[in-house]
């Protein structure tokens, strides 16, 4: 019988991105948070070569081990970085295309990849909460050759339409709109990840599509959590469950003292034999 693996959910998205970040590519991540921890983690996994620039300006650091990680701006979080400039300057670069991937959080992501960071219910002069916006999320969203957006598995998360465009995706859906709208030909969103899945796109109609799906629920229980239905691979692959290593290296070095690990709610799972 196989022993069963106890994780949380927030573990279980930053292990999800972490298994997309490849060798030799390199990422603009969102300063801080749920991205930075991602990075780190396929760095200290699998892509020890996978390179990038933070938000902020910051290209390529190597945070410190042992310690719990601190947003971005901070000395430990910039550690041995091999250089320390500013956001128009990685902007530049991004403008230039050298960077493949950006990788965001984000508060609400639509059908067709657009991300909201700004405000949530009523209008923009008036809105139920507003929050900090997307600082150099419209950049990375914009410029980078292809973005990964992390969002936990809420409906309120994904709605049919997101209540503000902070940041473009392929905006309404239709054939070259990122194009007319001004943007880089070729950019766009490349995947969603969630704790308990993983979206892509359609080529012809940009559409979110579900790719694979977490082996613990069923897909009635992810579309629950949707306030659309995407479109569905056939076949739905089924996404890993976080290994013994990932799961060492998230609590024992990236963050020991569970600041963001202990948000999560646990999910006990027992692979099948």
């Amino acid at each position: 019988m196989s022993e069963t693996i106890n994780f949380t959910t927030t573990e279980s998205i930053l292990i999800n991105v972490a298994n997309l970040i490849e060798e030799n590519k390199y990422y603009w991540v969102a300063i801080g948070g749920s991205p930075m921890m991602a990075m780190m983690l396929a760095r200290k996994t699998h892509s020890p070569r996978a390179y990038y620039v933070v938000e902020d300006g910051t290209i390529c650091p190597d945070p410190l081990e042992y310690v719990p990680f601190l947003s971005g701006a901070s000395g430990a979080a910039e550690y041995r970085a091999v250089a320390w400039k500013d956001m128009n300057t990685v902007g530049f670069h991004c403008a230039m295309g050298y960077y493949d991937y950006g990788i965001l959080d984000c508060l609400q992501v639509d059908m067709y990849g657009n991300i909201n960071s700004t405000f949530i219910g009523g209008t923009y002069e008036h809105p139920e909460r507003r929050f900090g916006g997307p600082g150099g999320a419209n950049e990375i969203a914009s410029m980078c050759w292809q973005t990964i957006f992390m969002a936990d598995q809420e409906k309120r998360k994904y709605p049919r339409r997101v209540d503000f465009i902070s940041s473009p995706g392929y905006l309404d859906g239709s054939p070259r709109a990122r194009e007319r709208a001004g943007l880089p030909a070729n950019t766009g969103p490349y995947r969603v990840v969630s704790e308990i899945a993983m979206f892509g796109f359609d080529e012809e109609t940009h559409m979110m599509k579900l790719l694979a799906i977490a082996p613990w629920v069923t897909l009635d229980d992810l579309l629950a959590e949707m306030d659309f239905e995407p479109l569905i691979a056939d076949p739905l692959e089924k996404l890993p469950p976080p290994t013994e290593q990932q799961l060492t290296v998230l609590r024992a070095e990236i963050d020991p003292g569970g600041r963001v690990l202990g948000q999560g709610t646990w999910i006990e799972y027992t692979p099948e034999d």
